[in-house]
């Protein structure tokens, strides 16, 4: 089967829909009541569901895996594509039937569909019995019991302070080796094409003390690697209202590497236009700050790039990513590609291609355009290029994005990497699964002696288009 852009691969960056999963965990305590919860679209959304699941526990909510018997049944919701909104409003349907089966049960849509399209959910919906937008969790409690009053409630109102900073996130359906923390939220960049600033807000930081008290607490709980949470990283900026020192981004990455030598911390999503030089000198000079920047680029050409207001153009993301080579040469490095953008020429598309090539990436997030309500590019540009056009394009660059990728694994063939035991590979019981500093995803046989959270050194010595595979030679 060839792939599309709807295929998963081991990491889900901001702005992008991962598939819905559902979050659950095997508790002991007894709860008076059971939520049920699905969560679409980027590590962002699956981080606030943490959240929320933190906020519920309080309220004596359990979780479930079963919709049968819930009493609260919630969808964690993207609007980054029309398919996401669709996925959505069919879950919901399948939503109504479990609560007509579970007398009593309610429903709630958080997150930036709920916030996009508000009361609608209210009035055009009926089942829906709650709305909450993305700065709006802690009113849950309170919408939920005005919901058992029979008042259905909705707050999507956006914050410009909201970070939950003092919120200890409940890792549901964790592995209990790698945790997100989230490290700020918003976004001020306003690509034309993007949703995420009118559902999500302002870009605001979370303060440094609880970002790194997160990550010594998580390290001390056994997690060993954390992953910086933002829709825009490298913006990070927060100042302490003592000192009025700033904390950049480079200076915080530093801070949490220190939590613990053998803690990895990685990071999503850096914007092209605000990774510096200090971030690439922090990640060469920390062993555990690993060698893996997710840089899209969304567009090979200077034009289309304009179109979407990534204030950047082809010539300086290119020197951009010399400049990370030079720093760091063993830099993996991943993208977002849009294919079929207004007005897209085939010879702008063949630019997109050529950077692919050019660039090298590990891997990309690739998907056709699909323009959203409310921004730029849905007022000011008409959506002029067919749908069998964008598809086409877009397996072309599948297609190439996939050779690419297999070419940067068989030079890795005879490499031996240092690689974190994540949990047991999924085709097969006798094999663990792990990455490395670059992100890439490696299998090997299970040894005797070695437990889910190790780190080993593996052996490279064959790969399948998306996975290595090698055998632990020390550890």
């Amino acid at each position: 089967m060839n792939p599309t852009a709807e295929s998963a691969t081991h990491n889900t960056p901001l702005g992008e829909e991962k598939q819905g999963e559902v979050y659950l965990a095997e508790r002991k305590e007894e709860f008076a009541k059971r939520y049920y919860i699905e969560s679409y679209g980027c590590a962002m959304n699956f981080a606030d569901t943490e959240i929320v699941a933190s906020i519920l526990t309080k309220e004596g909510y359990g979780p479930t895996e079963e919709m049968d018997g819930a009493d609260l049944l919630l969808i964690n919701t993207c609007s980054i594509r029309e398919k996401a909104e669709d996925t959505v409003r069919k879950r919901l349907k399948i939503f109504n039937k479990a609560k007509r089966a579970n007398k009593g049960a309610m429903i709630g849509v958080l997150g930036c569909m709920a916030e996009r399209l508000k009361s609608k959910f209210l009035e055009e919906e009926k089942l829906v019995d709650i709305v909450v937008g993305p700065d709006a969790y802690r009113d849950i409690p309170s919408l939920i019991a005005g919901a058992e009053h029979g008042n259905k409630g909705v707050n999507v109102l956006l914050s410009r302070e909201e970070t939950y900073a003092d919120i200890s996130p409940v890792r549901l359906d964790s592995n209990g080796v790698s945790a997100f923390i989230s490290i700020m939220r918003g976004c001020d960049n306003m690509c034309s094409f993007c949703v995420v600033p009118f559902t999500r807000g302002r870009e605001r930081s979370r303060d440094l003390y609880s970002i790194v008290a997160e990550a010594t607490e998580l390290w001390e709980q056994g997690y060993k690697e954390v992953t910086l949470l933002g829709q825009n990283v490298d913006s990070y900026k927060w100042e302490n209202p003592e000192t009025k020192e700033v904390v950049s981004f480079a200076q915080l990455l530093v801070h949490v590497a220190k939590v613990n030598p053998k803690l990895r911390v990685r990071f999503s999503t850096s914007h092209p236009k605000d990774i510096d030089d200090e971030v690439m000198f922090a990640i060469r000079d920390h062993h555990n700050i690993c060698n893996y920047i997710h840089l899209p680029i969304q567009s090979g050409n200077s034009r289309i790039l304009k179109l979407m207001n990534r204030t950047y153009d082809r010539e300086w993301y290119m020197d951009k990513v010399k400049r990370i080579y030079e720093v760091i040469p063993d830099c993996a490095i991943s993208s977002d590609i849009i294919t079929g953008f207004c007005s897209e020429t085939e010879e702008e598309h063949q630019d997109t291609l050529s950077i692919i090539e050019w660039a090298k990436y590990t891997m990309s997030y690739m998907f056709y355009y699909s323009e959203r309500p409310g921004t730029l590019a849905a007022r000011k540009y008409p959506d002029d290029i067919d749908l069998k056009t964008k598809k086409r394009r877009l397996q072309e660059v599948v297609d190439l994005q996939l050779e690419m990728s297999h070419q940067h694994n068989l030079n890795d063939i005879g490499k031996t990497f240092e690689v974190l035991v994540e949990g047991t590979s999924k085709k097969s019981d006798q094999d663990y699964k792990g990455r490395n500093s670059q992100n890439k995803m490696i299998i090997f046989p299970k040894v005797e002696g070695i437990k889910i959270g190790d780190y080993v050194m593996v052996k490279v010595g064959d790969t399948t288009k998306a996975t290595l595979k090698g055998k632990i030679v020390s550890v």
